[in-house]
């Protein structure tokens, strides 16, 4: 089977505005490439209805309805409880989780219940119960809005085993913990088989409204997947995990959740810089919660396994279907999704014919949709691996994630990345249709697709990925439509400049699109961010603010409601990484009132919040120094 794919295994994905070939910084000159998917040939899709003007559309309607494939993140923000009119709200204790367990029932587990280190053949899961050594465990911080989500009564959180039992050392009620087995391509090479290492999902808990909330606790000992790693997690990076799952969400953004943070009491040996320097570190546990924690790996290591095991892609596949996607097993041919891929005869893709290939087109729009919007808030992972993808298009596993300070597209937070960037900042969009790609193949080698599917599905990412982010920049700057070349000449302004990227766009909703403004009062409103430019900068940066109050001058829209549009999509705040830094300081000394500044803080990130300004400033020299810009994968 061949796919699509550029010979290089790597794809160039990014908009082609992000550098001009006039950029004086010295990027890969594959930054300078447009939007390539298909190097054999470009591709038109056509949507096949039966009315020949329809026929001519040169642009698909998307697999799914716009709301399907877009909302994920406003659909979790707010999920609300109880009755439609909100009259009764399901307070559930503990002992009351109504568990279903599906995973455990419909799929093949492992045999064996020790957690030896070894390799599990034939199986999606082990069973494992938590082992972490606790001594006194404390809750730190807890999220009010994922206790909903689960009916949780929010009075559980005082009660004095809670902290016992999110802990793993005492049993909950109901649970039947696993430890999920995948694979995956770590820094574009196969690894084998990976899983769950470190973390143990106690199963799956319906709420009032028949969702599905899976919990997890990760530090909670070790698993048949743990190599050899203890399976235990420090304090530093569980509030980094916890601050960040939240922050996400509360931005907008797909993501796990994190329902408590607990410290277990006993110190882990870690060495954070892999330069033979262990030390010991507080010991902690993060419960997450998601719909699911299966990834693009889950599905990879079975197909890797020979034909004994494809037919658990297979049933892999249905089950997350079933359970995850179920809109799909209702589509029919009368929903007419076919599309025209290319000029031959056969390029047709019928989506309604092959559930799979509508599913893998959905995991490729949702995950573009999700790396678009982490472009838009300069959201950096650090870890793009196969096996830290989501099938459901969530942000998934925080490890070395950065938020931008200054503007550099070849940021990377990862210290392990640093040889050749591959996950910084400007290459996630091509990472993410490598990993599709990935995906795709895994799902052909299964034989559930056929090229042509394989192909539009990355297709698909491209079209969806350009969509998003398009849409995005254009609400960034206020722009009425997209304008290449205004975000263009903007981006690499701020490149050459080093500006904040947060505080720049919010400062630019203050602008006012008076194009009779004196030339020595057009950078007024951005000085706080353009710092230190000398005098060819700032021509240049006068030349831009021209041809910005240009376009924005042209729109019938007020500059008041310009700047209320733009500030609902701007952030006043992110979590910068010095700002868990200074977090994790004070928690390591038993004071937790700085991470719990943060997680109100983070509830809303694009309102004025009076009193909280020190969090909007730019951050202070020592917040580049090695462990707070840039961490290694130690946690």
């Amino acid at each position: 089977m061949l796919l699509r794919v550029c010979p290089s295994s790597f794809f160039y994905l990014r908009p082609l505005h992000l550098f001009s070939t006039t950029s004086k910084f010295p990027f890969c000159s594959s930054l300078q490439r447009d939007l390539r998917l298909s190097p054999s040939r470009s591709s038109s899709f056509r949507r096949m209805e039966s009315s020949p003007a329809s026929s001519s559309s040169s642009s698909p309607t998307p697999v799914t309805s716009s709301a399907a494939a877009d909302s994920l993140a406003k659909d979790l923000q707010n999920q609300t409880l109880g009755d439609v009119d909100g009259s009764v709200k399901v307070k559930r204790k503990l002992e009351d989780f109504n568990w279903d367990h599906s995973f455990v029932k419909e799929l093949p587990g492992d045999p064996r219940s020790d957690v030896i280190s070894r390799e599990v053949l034939h199986a999606c899961y082990s069973k494992v119960s938590p082992s972490v050594q606790v001594d006194d465990p404390q809750l730190v911080a807890w999220s009010e809005s994922v206790a909903e989500l689960l009916d949780l009564d929010p009075k559980e959180f005082e009660r004095p085993d809670f902290s016992l039992m999110l802990a793993g050392a005492k049993p909950l009620p109901g649970a039947m913990p696993y430890a999920q087995c995948y694979g995956g391509h770590q820094f574009g090479m196969w690894a084998g088989q990976l899983g769950d290492g470190r973390a143990i999902t106690l199963g799956e808990v319906l709420n009032s409204k028949d969702e599905r909330w899976e919990l997890q606790l990760k530090g909670a000992g070790k698993t048949p997947y743990s190599r050899f790693a203890d399976g235990l997690a420090v304090l530093r990076s569980s509030i980094r995990e916890f601050l960040c799952s939240e922050t996400m969400h509360c931005l907008g953004i797909p993501t796990t959740r994190a329902l408590c943070l607990l410290t277990t009491g006993q110190d882990v040996t870690r060495d954070m810089f892999y330069d033979g320097n262990p030390k010991e570190e507080p010991g902690a546990i993060v419960c997450r919660v998601s719909q699911s924690f299966l990834r693009f790996g889950s599905y990879q290591i079975h197909a890797s396994r020979g034909k004994e095991d494809l037919d658990i892609v297979r049933k892999l596949a249905d089950y997350a279907i079933k359970h995850h996607f179920p809109h799909i097993e209702s589509m029919d041919r009368s929903d007419s999704l076919s599309f025209k891929t290319g000029d031959e005869d056969d390029s047709v893709v019928d989506l309604t014919s092959n559930k799979y290939a509508a599913w893998v087109v959905e995991i490729a729009e949702r995950t573009a949709t999700l790396i678009a919007r982490w472009q838009g808030v300069g959201f950096t992972h650090g870890v793009l691996n196969t096996d830290n993808m989501s099938i459901l298009g969530q942000t998934i596993d925080y490890g070395p994630f950065g938020f931008l300070d200054a503007f550099d597209p070849s940021y990377t937070p990862n210290t392990t990345d640093l040889p050749g960037r591959r996950y910084c900042f400007a290459n996630q969009p091509d990472i993410g249709l490598w990993n599709i790609a990935q995906f795709s193949k895994t799902l052909a080698v299964a034989q559930l697709i056929n090229e042509k599917e394989a192909n539009y599905a990355m297709e698909r990412y491209g079209d969806k990925f350009m969509d998003e982010y398009q849409a995005i920049m254009s609400k960034k700057l206020g722009l009425s439509k997209y304008n290449k070349e205004v975000i263009s000449k903007l981006l690499n302004n701020m490149a050459v400049d080093k500006v904040d990227y947060t505080n720049f766009f919010r400062l630019l909703a203050n602008v006012k699109a008076n194009p009779n403004t004196p030339e020595a009062e057009l950078l007024k409103p951005l000085k706080a961010v353009l710092l230190d430019i000398g005098k060819e900068r700032k021509e240049a940066w006068i030349k831009w603010m021209r041809s910005y109050i240009q376009e924005v001058g042209g729109s019938e829209i007020s500059d008041e409601e310009r700047k209320a549009r733009m500030d609902s999509v701007n952030p006043r705040y992110i979590l910068r990484n010095y700002m868990c830094q200074s977090a994790i300081d004070a928690a390591e000394q038993g004071d937790f009132s700085e991470v719990n500044n943060l997680i109100r803080l983070m509830k809303r990130p694009y309102e004025e919040q009076p009193g909280m300004e020190k969090y909007a400033r730019l951050p202070p020299a020592w917040a580049y120094r090695p462990g707070v810009c840039m961490l290694s994968c130690s946690s």
